[in-house]
């Protein structure tokens, strides 16, 4: 049976709502805890499927976790771990992309580990060749199964220098979970910096790790013989925060976020301030607001950190459908991100796809054939329709869609918001938006 969300739109959505800590950080900061025998605590996690996930993943490894969803506790007691059966492994192939990272802390602690297939969304090739490479210059044997893959480290893990070509957040991280007890020190170059890889090297550092980040997207590690549990509040999900301040825009509505922080969201919030938005920093929150009158069409262009991020591209080309002219987005970071406009066009906006650079810079998908630019045409009244939800971001950003547009759209396949949206639909419902969960 598929749960649908019955919308019925073109209400702003009014009122507070509270995010919880990153999903982007949350599960990682989990697999962190591998590193120890000692217990680790994590707080401000969401009630999310990643955390379900992760924290299922664990307990098959041997580890005891305690999850208290209501206050955003989770306490994760390794203790002896095992090598599950390939069998439990394989229960749950497909659900994430969060095992690969588990290779580095179960390669410390067993000297082998059990990868089960990949899963995620389809927003790109995102490969994990660079996890592999990383991996396998530390010293690590890879026998790939019909299930997944097979590691073994019979020797330890030893540092290297590693130079990623491109700021993978998940080659970073994968980096710094392998190098923290590799033997010797390691030199990281070309690293991603988001906050959430920041507030990662963080728990490290409490756990007993010595990292240094220096301010060319180098990083070293000096690998220690052992680390302790950590204590740690997870930041913010500024994506989370971002898709909410998108639908206050697209719909003309007014949202307090509580819990958003302003220092991660900055190049977010001049891009909301650009377009027409307003917004209000307070100390436990900001809050998002259309003030009337028409919004300013404007160019984007998504970049690693520093830059406006990848996962705030969707929700803002919804609200970008109802600005005034055209405005032209270059997405650099995926090069399969613009799938969810389609159904936006269904809807009654003016959005066209190129294979160009649409840009102020040449990316490295320019000549590579992928439609990784798009030109929006505004404003368009939209209106219902019934959609499918694609991915984990696209399907929130059909949801701005259903919410801004006119009349009762159906949008299936919402269990996929679960994954990265705490309590989406209390939030709606605490917004006065008119949705019903319907069963197929």
């Amino acid at each position: 049976m598929g749960e649908i969300l019955k919308v019925n739109g073109g209400q702003p959505l009014v009122g507070e709502i509270n995010v919880r800590g990153a999903k982007n950080f949350v599960s990682k900061a989990m697999v962190a805890a591998l590193l120890t025998e000692e217990t680790s605590v994590l707080r401000n996690v969401p009630n999310i499927r990643d955390v379900e996930v992760v924290s299922e993943l664990l307990r098959i490894h041997g580890a005891a976790v305690d999850y208290d969803p209501a206050a955003g506790i989770i306490s994760i007691t390794p203790g002896k771990i095992r090598l599950p059966d390939p069998a439990e492994v394989d229960r749950l192939a497909g659900s994430s992309r969060i095992p690969i990272l588990f290779c580095g802390p179960l390669l410390h602690v067993l000297g082998e580990a059990l990868i089960p297939d990949l899963g995620g969304c389809h927003i790109g090739d995102r490969p994990v060749n660079f996890h592999l490479q990383v991996l396998e210059d530390f010293g690590a044997i890879r026998d790939e199964k019909d299930w997944g893959l097979h590691l073994l480290a019979p020797n330890g893990l030893r540092a290297r220098k590693v130079h990623l070509p491109y700021p993978s957040v998940g080659a970073t991280e994968q980096t710094l979970l392998s190098a923290v007890r590799a033997r010797g020190i390691t030199e990281l170059t070309g690293a991603a910096i988001e906050p959430e890889i920041m507030d990662l090297i963080a728990v490290l550092q409490k756990m007993g790790a010595l990292i240094t980040v220096d301010t060319d997207r180098t990083i070293h590690i000096e690998g220690v013989e052992k680390l302790h549990g950590y204590t740690h509040t997870a930041l913010a999900d500024r994506i989370e925060a971002g898709s909410w301040a998108c639908a206050a825009l697209a719909t003309g509505g007014d949202i307090t976020v509580h819990g958003a922080q302003q220092e991660p969201m900055m190049n977010f919030l001049n891009v909301f301030r650009k377009v027409g938005g307003a917004f209000e920093v307070y100390d436990d929150g900001i809050r998002f607001w259309h003030p009337g009158g028409k919004l300013n069409s404007l160019p984007i262009e998504t970049d690693v950190h520093p830059g406006f991020m990848t996962d705030w591209q969707q929700p803002m080309v919804v609200a970008l459908t109802q600005a005034e002219g055209v405005s032209i987005v270059h997405e650099t970071v995926y090069e399969n991100r613009f799938g969810f406009t389609k159904a936006l066009n269904d809807m009654g906006a003016h959005i066209q796809v190129y294979r160009e650079c649409l840009g102020g810079k040449r990316c490295r998908f320019g000549l590579e054939n992928y439609y990784h630019s798009a030109v929006i045409q505004g404003p368009t009244k939209l209106h219902a329709a019934d959609v499918e939800v694609p991915d984990l971001r696209g399907g929130f950003s059909h949801l701005i869609a259903a919410l801004a547009a006119e009349g009762t759209s159906l949008v299936s396949g919402i269990g996929i918001i679960n994954r990265g949206y705490e309590y989406f639909l209390a939030k709606l419902r605490a917004l006065n938006a008119d949705v019903e969960l319907i069963r197929d």
